[in-house]
């Protein structure tokens, strides 16, 4: 084997590897894994109690909708907000702190992380989170990285930032066009339980337009599910997630 041939096999392993190394931990976006192996990932909390948490905001078109159902329910909860809305729409990003919800690290922007971007993870979790502490005043908890594509770069990304990367348990497929209120209460259904973390979305910017109509109609009745059931419904804040990033710090 000639040396040229050789530091190209070396070069194409290292590659491979760097690619694995990106793309594995991803595969805790399937349900069965999560839940079996990473039960902190998946979102398990308390049995008495829920948490509800929306993803994508904020969206001055529909956010201020789900608080105001939010609020009739006397329900409160996490969003996971996207770094650049916030920018855009510092008044409802406030608006849902005034009303008593928690916001929590979504990324800077909705992308699909296929290939290895440390560099580029590390600032933008980062500049989410610092942005979120500015405008609030407290620090961020939680990240849930777009798709639930949790990238060996996003978690080391927010490892650095101190966050803890929380998924979902159960979920509503709010985000397709002919999603409707019947089949968002019936898939989160499926896998509703005591300690559960329910995923929806309080805007459609990065799904089907409209959807949001149906996630906003089937709440009344995903959280009246929880309280029939005796859970009690809230943030991922009271939920009794571990923080793993606490357990095992690595702040910058």
């Amino acid at each position: 084997m000639s040396l040229r041939h050789h530091c190209g096999v070396l070069l194409r392993d290292a590659a491979l590897l760097a690619a694995a190394a990106h793309i594995a931990p991803a595969g805790t976006w399937l349900p069965g894994p999560r839940r079996a192996l990473f039960p902190a990932l998946a979102g398990h909390g308390r049995s008495d109690h829920v948490a509800l948490t929306f993803d994508d905001g904020p969206d001055p078109r529909t956010t201020p909708r789900f608080l105001q159902v939010l609020d009739e329910l006397e329900v409160r909860a996490t969003f996971f907000v996207l770094g650049e809305g916030m920018t855009r729409f510092p008044r409802t990003t406030l608006e849902i702190v005034r009303r008593g919800h928690e916001l929590a690290v979504h990324g800077w922007t909705h992308s699909r992380p296929w290939l290895p971007t440390p560099a580029r993870d590390a600032h933008e979790v980062a500049r989410t989170a610092r942005a979120l502490r500015l405008a609030t005043g407290a620090a961020p908890r939680w990240y849930r990285p777009p798709y639930g594509i949790l990238t060996g770069g996003r978690w080391l990304a927010a490892a650095r930032a101190g966050l803890t990367p929380v998924l979902w348990s159960a979920w509503g497929r709010d985000w397709s066009a002919d999603a409707t209120a019947r089949s968002v209460l019936a898939t989160v259904r499926r896998d509703l339980r005591g300690g559960a973390t329910v995923l929806l979305h309080d805007t459609d910017r990065a799904a089907a337009p409209g959807c949001w109509r149906a996630t906003l109609a089937a709440l009344p009745a995903v959280v009246a599910e929880c309280r029939a059931a005796g859970w009690e419904v809230g943030p991922l804040a009271e939920h009794g997630t571990r923080r793993w990033a606490h357990d095992h710090p690595t702040r910058r």
